[in-house]
C-alpha cells in the first residue's frame, strides 16, 4: 500500500502551484543559494512575490495565454522564478540548454515559435543576438543579470518593477484560467540522434507525475533539502523543482562551478540528491583511490547485508555488527568498515536519505557499494515523453540491476520485439511540428519508448539497451554496448568507453582517459615514471596502453567471446558537450562519435 505524501499544495496545474505553495509554506526556505562563502535563503512567501512580479511584468510586455517563452540560463533560482512566472501568466515554458550553440538556440526558439526569451547574462544574450534576424516572431528578451540595452531588451529587475505597477488580480486571473489540458512546456530532447524534437507536455501530465512521485514519498518537506546542479532545461531537474515546491522542500542551488559540487554538498547537507551516473562514477573512482579493493568489496557485501536488514526493520545479528565495527587488519589508521562507510557518507554531507540516478545506465557494482556504505543511490527510468519518470526504486523496494517499479497509475509492458511500452496520465501529447512515427509514437495509449527491456514477476523493470544502439555483428550476433561500456567506466583510469562493431566481424572500443587518475598513476606508479603527462602523450605511451589493456581484458572476461572487444584505441582527449559528442546529461551521442572517429575505428580492422 502506497501512502499519500503530506504536505502537498493540491494545485490543479503548474500555473497555480507557486501561488498556493507561497501561501501554504510561508516562511519555509524554498531557495538556498551561495553568496560569497555563505548560503542565503529565500522563503516560499518571498519567492511567490518575485514570481508574481515577473508574471505581471510579462503581461505588461504583451505576453498572451498560450504563447511560448524560452528560458536560456544555467541552474539558478532566477530560472525557477521565471519558469513559474511564465506558467502563471498563462504562457508555455520552453527550456534551452545553456551549453547550446547559437544555431541550436535558434532551432529551439524558432521551432517552438517563442515570442520571448529569458537569458542569463551577456554571454547568453550574444547567442540570441547572433541569430535574432532568423527569429521574426521574437518580440522581447529579458536579461537576468548585468546590463543590456537594445530594441525589445529589458532587464529582469526592470521587468519586476513594471510588474509591481500592475494589479495583482491580473496574475491571479491568468493562472486560474489555465486548465490541465493546456500546454505547460515544450521540452526539446537533447537526443543522441537527429535534431531535437519538442515534446509537448500538458499541465495535467506534470501534475499527474508529481502526484505519482508523491505517493512514493521521495520528498517530504519539513526540513528536507535537495541539492540541485542538474540543468533545469532537462526534464529530470525540472521534476525535482516542481516536486520540491509542491511538498515544501528546500532547493539548494549549486554555485556554478562543477569542481565545487562535492564541497557544496558537504556544506548544504542535503537529504535528497538527484544526479546522473557520471557523478556517482566519479565518486566511486574517488573511493577506489582511497579504499583498498578488498575493503570496497567488504563494504558492498557486509554493509549491504546490514542495510538490507535495517531497511526491512529486522534485527542485525551481533556477529555482523561486530565484524562491521572491528578495526580492519592492516589498516594504518585502525579504521573499521563502519568508520570508512561514515567517511563515504560525509562526502554526501552526512544527512542524505536518498540519492537518485537517472538519464543513463549505471553499473550495479557502484550502487551496491554505496548501499553498503549507507548511501541509497536508487535508479529510476523515464523519458521526456513520460513527463520525466515512469519507474522508481526506493530503499524499501529495490532490486539492483533494475530501474524499479512503475509509478502508481503507470503501466509498463514489453512488446514482442522486447521494446518497452508505457501507458499512464504522464504520457506526452506528441512532438511540436513533428508527427514522428518512430520511437515516441503513442499507439492505443501506449508510448513506444525505443528502449529494450523486461518486467519481472514482482513488477521490477530492467532495461537492456536501446533498439537503435544494438550492435549486430557480421556474424549476426546482437550485442548491447552499454554492458561492456559500463564495466569499463568503473575503472578509475577510464573516463569514457564506446563500443563499435555494427556489421563488423567483431567489436572494438574507443576509450578516453580520466586525466585526474591517469596523471598521478603516470608519475608515481609507472615504471619508469612518465615525464610528459599530457593526455596526448599518455594516450600513445606503451605503459598506459598496457594498463588499459589489462582493464579491457578484465571486463572482457565477463562476456562470451563474440561479445568481447578485440581491439581498442585511446583518444587523445575526452569526449565533451562542447564538441557535440555528449548530451547535456553526459550520454554519448553514439552516431556522432561513430562518424567523427570512423577512420580510427576502421584502422582497428585493417590488420
Amino acid at each position: 500500500m502506497e501512502a499519500s505524501i503530506t504536505p502537498t499544495t493540491g494545485s490543479q496545474t503548474i500555473a497555480d502551484l507557486m501561488a498556493i505553495a507561497a501561501e501554504r509554506y510561508g516562511d519555509t526556505a524554498l531557495v538556498r543559494r551561495k553568496s560569497g562563502d555563505d548560503w542565503v535563503d529565500v522563503t516560499f512567501r518571498e519567492a511567490g512575490t518575485i514570481v508574481s512580479e515577473i508574471a505581471r511584468g510579462l503581461i505588461d510586455l504583451g505576453l498572451e495565454p498560450g504563447e511560448r517563452v524560452s528560458l536560456l540560463a544555467d541552474t539558478r533560482p532566477e530560472w525557477t522564478f521565471c519558469s513559474f512566472a511564465i506558467s502563471g501568466a498563462g504562457g508555455v515554458v520552453v527550456p534551452i540548454y545553456p551549453t547550446n550553440s547559437p544555431k541550436e538556440c535558434e532551432w529551439v526558439a524558432g521551432d517552438s515559435g517563442s515570442v520571448g526569451i529569458v537569458v542569463e547574462n551577456a554571454d547568453q544574450l550574444a547567442k540570441i543576438e547572433a541569430v535574432r534576424a532568423s527569429l521574426p516572431q521574437l518580440r522581447f528578451i529579458v536579461v537576468m543579470e548585468g546590463t543590456a540595452s537594445g530594441e525589445g531588451i529589458v532587464l529582469l529587475d526592470d521587468l519586476r518593477a513594471a510588474g509591481r505597477a500592475r494589479d495583482e488580480r491580473e496574475y491571479r486571473e491568468r493562472h486560474e484560467a489555465v486548465s490541465g489540458d493546456d500546454p505547460y512546456t515544450f521540452i526539446y530532447t537533447s537526443g543522441t540522434t537527429g535534431p531535437p524534437k519538442g515534446c509537448v507536455l500538458l499541465h495535467r501530465n506534470y501534475r499527474a507525475v508529481i502526484d505519482m512521485v508523491g505517493k512514493r514519498q521521495m520528498l517530504m518537506g519539513g526540513g528536507d533539502a535537495v541539492y540541485l546542479f542538474l540543468p533545469l532545461a532537462h526534464a529530470f531537474a525540472l521534476l525535482i523543482q516542481l516536486t520540491s515546491v509542491d511538498t515544501g522542500t528546500t532547493i539548494a542551488y549549486y554555485g556554478g562551478d562543477t569542481k565545487q559540487i562535492i564541497p557544496e554538498v558537504m556544506a548544504v547537507k542535503p537529504t535528497y540528491l538527484p544526479s546522473v551516473p557520471r557523478i556517482f562514477e566519479k565518486l566511486y573512482t574517488l573511493a577506489q583511490g582511497q579504499i583498498p579493493p578488498p575493503v570496497i568489496a567488504a563494504i558492498s557485501e557486509l554493509g549491504g547485508r546490514i542495510h538490507d536488514l535495517q531497511t526491512a526493520g529486522e534485527p542485525v545479528p551481533d556477529d555482523l555488527m561486530e565484524r562491521w565495527n572491528t578495526p580492519i587488519e592492516g589498516d594504518e589508521q585502525g579504521r573499521s568498515l563502519a568508520a570508512i562507510a561514515h567517511f563515504v557518507q560525509s562526502l554526501f554531507g552526512g544527512r542524505l536519505e536518498q540519492a537518485v540516478t537517472g538519464a543513463a545506465p549505471i553499473a550495479s557494482e557502484i550502487l551496491r557499494f554505496f548501499w553498503g556504505a549507507g548511501i541509497p543511490v536508487m535508479e529510476g527510468y523515464g523519458m521526456t515523453e513520460t513527463a520525466t519518470v515512469a519507474t522508481t526504486s526506493s530503499p524499501e523496494f529495490h532490486k539492483f540491476g533494475t530501474v524499479g517499479r512503475p509509478l502508481p497509475g503507470v503501466e509498463v509492458k514489453s512488446a514482442a520485439d522486447g521494446e518497452l511500452l508505457i501507458k499512464g496520465a504522464n504520457i506526452f501529447s506528441g512532438y511540436h511540428n513533428n508527427a514522428d512515427a518512430s520511437f515516441g509514437a503513442v499507439v492505443d495509449g501506449w508510448l513506444h519508448t525505443g528502449d529494450l527491456g523486461s518486467v519481472d514477476a514482482d513488477g521490477f523493470v530492467s532495461i537492456t539497451g536501446r533498439k537503435k544502439d544494438i550492435i549486430i555483428t557480421a556474424g549476426g550476433k546482437n550485442i548491447t554496448p552499454a554492458n561492456l561500456e559500463n564495466d569499463l567506466k568503473q575503472t578509475r583510469y577510464i573516463s569514457q568507453a564506446v563500443l563499435y562493431g555494427d556489421r563488423r566481424p567483431y567489436p572494438v572500443l574507443l576509450i578516453t582517459l580520466d586525466e585526474e587518475e591517469i596523471v598521478p598513476w603516470a608519475t608515481t606508479a609507472a615504471d619508469p615514471p612518465i615525464e610528459d603527462t599530457s593526455i596526448a602523450t599518455l594516450s600513445t605511451h606503451p605503459q598506459v596502453i598496457a594498463l588499459i589493456q589489462d582493464e579491457v581484458d578484465r571486463a572482457n572476461a565477463h562476456y562470451a567471446q563474440v561479445e568481447q572487444a578485440k581491439r581498442f584505441f585511446l583518444l587523445d582527449h575526452d569526449l565533451s558537450q562542447e564538441t557535440g559528442e555528449l548530451t547535456p546529461t553526459l550520454k554519448v551521442k553514439r552516431n556522432v562519435v561513430n562518424e567523427k572517429y570512423a577512420q580510427l575505428f576502421n584502422a582497428l580492422y585493417e590488420d
